[in-house]
């Protein structure tokens, strides 16, 4: 005897400010829901496994590994993704430093590591090195080495803060 497959949950997402009606298996993480059914594929698939932090987006401010979370678990709740950062063609203050200052290479983990800045300078408008090195520890990079990644966000910090 087979099991039925499950059915599709319908429900309201808050995704960069908009509400978005969307149906999906029950089981479906928040990254495939963003990725697959919202067509929002700057989260990237990284690990799979919450180690690599390429998947992180904001859920009510906080960064979250959308490869962990479900994501029937947010309804109701703020999700952010890279694609909410710019306005129209005006880029956010940590997107223009991370291009004016090689803070990216490949650009895979980038996305992960701007959602984790933000939330970081949301909090922290003015944070040390060190704090800013631990605020991104969960995000890695196989290119950069970080010093350029840290030293963008340091300057973000300081473009939001003019």
């Amino acid at each position: 005897m087979s099991t039925p497959a499950p059915k599709n949950v319908h429900l309201t997402l808050r995704v960069n400010g908009e509400e978005q009606e969307v149906s999906f298996a029950p089981y479906k993480t928040l990254l495939e829901v963003l990725r697959e059914d919202l067509n929002l594929t700057g989260t990237k698939h990284g690990c799979e496994l919450g180690e690599c932090g390429a998947c992180a987006v904001l859920v009510d401010g906080a960064p979250v590994l959308s490869c962990l979370a479900l994501a029937l678990e947010c309804e109701g709740r703020a999700i952010e993704t890279v694609e909410g950062l710019a306005r129209g063609s005006n880029l956010h203050p940590i997107q223009a430093a991370f291009a004016d200052l090689g803070g990216a290479q490949c650009g895979y983990c980038t996305p992960g590591i701007l959602m984790t800045a933000k939330a970081l300078l949301e909090k922290e408008p003015n944070p040390s090195r060190e704090r800013i090195r631990e605020a991104i520890s969960g995000n890695l990079c196989r290119c950069t080495g970080y010093q350029q990644i840290v030293e963008a966000i340091e300057e973000g910090a300081r473009r939001i803060a003019k």
